[in-house]
């Protein structure tokens, strides 16, 4: 008996014991795996509590494409970032765009696509294949450095798409959509460099496998520093474990006294293709950009959204005084530098006499 047949309604009396919801074994190999595909048709359920038919569950339900937003001005780093992409400064020795990029392909995702600007060349150079380069450390012997430059151009697979004008992180998702081939997918903001076992953006996507919902970070944010973030009003998920909620309301940089919480949406997100609706729908917002706060805001009337308290720590490399706490942290975890740095810093006159 062919498959179609069997679920056309032309079934054998056997085929039909086999359809029982006891799934019992039939007694031909092809009745076998008509049974089990029902089976597993009947029984699969998600996180939210619905039926997921085995047979619903298209490639689109896996997040594989990220985006990197990497349009912005840097203005906060000028004069350094006059003529060079905010995106491409150091931490130690890598650039706080690789640290990201490095974060997705650690979690396993496979299509990159950053948005760049005018002026920002250097990021696809750095991600490129540097012929030059490689043919002198190969023959001045330098191989430890090769490996390091090879590994970098070799890492990911990257399109570039540019955002034509500086209209906000909405509107750079937005300029993406073409190539993200209406799927759910990770955003990473590189200014946002994430320390965490496993990777803040993977604990995100475990939970989007399992309730199939767009899924914001969190962390918790001092009350006078709201008004830095999006911020949101939120309640916690039943039988989590405390870190994953249901987000209600959401602002975009509110007032101190305005803020629904100290609740912060930080640069990781999991967002399912309606988003890109909503931020078409979006007005200009905060600082006269199209905020994508704003736009998760307005998905919350169609669709259910979660944010999740990732476990990990967090460096803001896009403030000065964060960028340069990150530079010395890391730096002391680098095993080449560390332990003379630590001494460096140990010799330090801090009170300035």
């Amino acid at each position: 008996m062919s498959v179609n047949s069997f679920f056309s309604g032309e079934r054998s009396e056997r085929s039909a014991a086999a359809f029982s919801f006891n799934c019992i074994l039939p007694l031909t190999l092809g009745d076998a795996i008509v049974s089990i595909i029902f089976c597993m048709q009947m029984h699969v359920r998600d996180r939210s509590g619905h039926g997921r038919p085995l047979g619903e569950m298209q490639p689109m339900d896996k997040i594989r494409r990220a985006v990197f937003p990497a349009a912005g001005l840097g203005t906060r780093f000028l004069p350094a970032t006059k003529a060079q992409p905010k995106e491409m400064l150091p931490i130690v020795d890598k650039p706080i765009i690789q640290y990201a990029v490095e974060e997705a392909v650690s979690a396993g995702l496979q299509n990159f696509v950053i948005v760049t600007g005018r002026g920002k060349n250097a990021i696809e150079d750095h991600f490129d294949v540097s012929y030059e380069l490689e043919k002198v450390l190969e023959e001045r012997g330098k191989k430890g450095l090769l490996s390091v430059v090879r590994a970098v151009s070799e890492m990911v697979h990257i399109a570039y798409v540019r955002q034509k004008e500086a209209l906000g992180l909405g509107h750079a998702i937005l300029v993406a959509r073409d190539l993200l081939k209406d799927e759910p997918f990770a955003v990473l903001l590189g200014d946002d460099v994430i320390e965490a076992e496993v990777p803040c953006i993977r604990q995100m996507m475990d939970f989007y496998d399992e309730y199939h919902a767009s899924v914001v970070a969190l962390m918790e944010v001092p009350e006078q520093e709201t008004g830095r973030y999006g911020i949101v009003k939120a309640s916690p998920v039943p039988e989590s474990d405390g870190r994953l909620f249901d987000v209600q309301d959401m602002i975009e940089k509110p007032a101190r006294n305005e803020a629904p919480s100290n609740m912060a949406i930080i640069g990781r997100y999991i967002l399912t293709p309606s988003v890109f609706d909503a931020i078409e729908e979006t007005s200009k917002g905060s600082g006269g950009e199209i905020q994508l706060t704003d736009a998760l805001r307005r998905m919350l009337s169609r669709e259910r959204v979660l944010a999740y308290k990732f476990r990990g720590k967090r460096h803001d490399a896009g403030d000065k005084l964060g960028y340069l706490q990150a530079t010395v942290e890391f730096a002391l975890k680098n095993p080449e530098l560390g332990p003379a740095f630590r001494s460096f810093l140990k010799g330090l006159d801090l009170d300035g006499k």
